[in-house]
């Protein structure tokens, strides 16, 4: 019985102090951001104001912030520096994508 309880309180604290050790690379912020500009970038190729080598160049820009984050990520930590950093990409890409789409040029 001993042996049983002690393991079900270690199974809890690792189940609680697993995430706490993983260090601080979560961030919901820049996630929903990256699902954003996904979005309207597929937008503007359904709806033609991004023609393909519009598109192809926006999709670039959206994986070389993603590698850049999983770059940032890779230690186990995101630091607020760090986060400023993908948040200032993700709103120059922000940019982009506006601009691209509303420059009068259409897939023809």
């Amino acid at each position: 019985m001993k042996n049983a309880l002690k393991l079900i309180v270690l199974s809890a604290v690792i189940l609680i102090a697993a995430p706490a050790m993983a260090g601080n690379t979560g961030d919901p912020g820049i996630n929903k951001m990256q699902r954003i500009q996904r979005h309207k970038i597929m937008q503007g190729i359904k709806s033609g104001e991004l023609t393909g080598r519009e598109a192809l160049k926006l999709k670039r820009e959206q994986v070389h912030v993603a590698r850049k984050e999983a770059r940032f990520k890779s230690d186990g930590t995101l630091t607020w520096k760090e986060r400023a950093m993908l948040h200032r990409n993700l709103n120059h890409a922000c940019r982009h994508i506006y601009r691209e789409k509303h420059d009068r040029q259409h897939r023809r």
